[in-house]
């Protein structure tokens, strides 16, 4: 009776274990994609997601190149330039938010700050290092004003000289990027205020050192995770009013630090960039493992510097020059300033032919993010820009000599970061390994309990084999009262009495397991 009860119990305990995994098999992938909406969701109350997207914690880096001039006189005199890439110096880039207002239509609000310090150990040389390059303020506004009447353009070239601005500069790297003195630029903003970009020291960085990117208002994903950091305005504006289609107008995507989670290689990464004063989107290229992450990688397209001509939908971002430049003159002033790929990657091999000292290779030069699709969370991000000033004689301005026409690379840099330290710990331990338990332990409970109910199943039907056995032993050992002779007629009558009860028994077993056979 007691063995009989241990196989019902065992019976039970391995039919609730495999309904437990099956279960887990189906709602397991749904607990985890709750608690990933929960924790993303940007909430004050998620303290740890929250803390990550006000004070960005992961080290980002700017890293700064310089295309010295090496023939600068031969320019003028028509020659075909030569550089040579100066650098890296190196910037530890500080991101973050103030101002920050949440909204009742499920949006929040902020300023987000930037500030950069220099990084002598990680550099190649220091912000002291001397290099030339070409001077925006006189062979930029030269391009920008060779229509107006000769006679300005010679009373232009006449105040470049009263106030000793030539055509290329020779200054320190830490002049260059964040700004030096010069009359000029005191002289232009005092009577011409608004045609320069900043008021202060002209430097190709000032502007960004210690200031905001504008007022963003994002969703929180409150509502609907699927809208999670997407730009609902920046600066009051839905759309753009710098460029000439209704699409190049369009603010897509997010602010291009986080992106909607559940990310199927299909999804793109669409993100609007202030400096760049427009928004881009990266494709997907391959899958990939960081420190046993899963992520996809993206990748900038070869159409998103695309001119009209290549790809119609960019004809918007026109006046073009050649694929693989985006003029960026509409927001910055007017002046003629092309941003591209490093060294001219991804573009029209002719802008190769017009500089010596460029190499363009898609592992230095090409841009990427590599992003956890579970989440939108990047892993690894690095954006490579480069900074060109499109140059040409014009007539009047005697500072142009004879230069060629030409799409002249100044600088490229390359802002990146990644997560390492107790956030990717972390990030591994709540996204990689509790999921791998959980796949692991429905296995499992399915595994145990199948093995106990199949168990069960052979004890049964080997108990009940032994007593078939024993039956027809019984019966072939049975033989007729005639064919016995005296002397073995007791002995048979003792085997047959055995048999006839062992065989009552294996009944009286096998009955008592039947019902539960079935």
């Amino acid at each position: 009776m007691n063995k009989s009860k241990l196989a019902i119990g065992l019976l039970v305990v391995g039919t609730l274990t495999v309904v437990f995994g099956t279960v887990i098999v189906f709602v397991g992938p749904i607990i985890i994609d709750n608690q990933i909406v929960k924790n993303l969701v940007i909430d004050p109350k998620n303290e740890m997601s929250y803390t990550m997207w006000k004070d960005v914690p992961v080290p980002f880096f700017m890293n700064v190149y310089f295309f010295n001039v090496l023939n600068p006189t031969e320019v003028l005199a028509g020659e075909k330039p030569m550089v040579e890439q100066r650098g890296p110096y190196v910037y530890r880039k500080r991101i973050q938010k103030q101002n920050i207002t949440f909204h009742p239509n499920h949006t929040v609000s902020y300023l987000e700050y930037r500030s950069y310090f220099f990084e002598p150990s990680m550099s190649v040389g220091n912000e002291s290092d001397v290099v030339t390059i070409p001077n925006m303020l006189v062979l930029g506004a030269a391009v920008m004003m060779e229509d107006l009447p000769f006679a300005v353009r010679l009373m232009i070239s006449t105040t470049f000289k009263t106030f000793k601005e030539g055509p290329f500069l020779t200054k320190s790297v830490g002049e260059l990027m964040w700004g030096y003195d010069s009359k000029l630029v005191d002289f232009l903003n005092k009577w011409l205020p608004g045609m320069l970009p900043s008021t202060g020291k002209f430097g190709l960085f000032a502007e960004f050192n210690n200031s905001n990117t504008g007022l963003f208002t994002i969703h929180t994903g409150k509502d609907d995770i699927r809208l999670i950091h997407k730009v609902d305005s920046w600066n009051g504006l839905s759309k753009l009013t710098n460029w000439k289609t209704p699409q190049c107008n369009m603010i897509n995507g997010t602010a291009g630090q986080m992106w909607p989670p559940f990310m199927t290689k299909e999804s793109t990464l669409p993100f609007y960039s202030p400096d760049a004063c427009r928004s881009l989107e990266m494709v997907y290229q391959r899958e990939g493992i960081m420190e046993g992450i899963p992520l996809y990688r993206y990748v900038a397209p070869k159409t998103l510097f695309a001119n009209g001509s290549d790809y119609a939908p960019n004809e918007g971002f026109c006046p073009c020059r050649q694929s693989g430049l985006l003029n960026v003159s509409s927001c910055r002033s007017n002046s003629p300033v092309f941003i591209s790929h490093p060294h001219f990657y991804n573009a029209d091999p002719v802008l190769l032919d017009y500089v010596q000292g460029l190499q363009p290779a898609e592992d230095e030069h090409g841009l990427f993010i590599d992003i956890h699709p579970e989440t939108g969370v990047p892993l690894n991000v690095s954006i490579r820009l480069q900074l060109n000033l499109y140059m040409k004689k014009v007539s009047g301005i005697t500072e142009t000599g004879k230069i060629s026409e030409v799409m002249m690379p100044m600088m490229w840099f390359e802002e990146s970061g990644y997560i390492d330290g107790e956030i990717l710990t972390t990030f591994h331990t709540n996204l990689v390994l509790l999921p791998k338990v959980m796949v692991y332990m429905q296995y499992c409970f399915i595994g145990l309990g199948l093995a106990t109910i199949l168990g069960v199943v052979l004890l049964y039907y080997r108990k009940k084999i032994r007593c078939d056995r024993a039956v027809i032993q019984n019966t072939n050992g049975s033989a007729s009262p005639r064919e016995q002779t005296p002397l073995l007629q007791h002995r048979v009558d003792t085997h047959t009495h055995t048999n006839s009860s062992l065989a009552q028994c294996c009944r009286a077993l096998c009955l008592r397991l039947e019902p539960y056979s079935h």
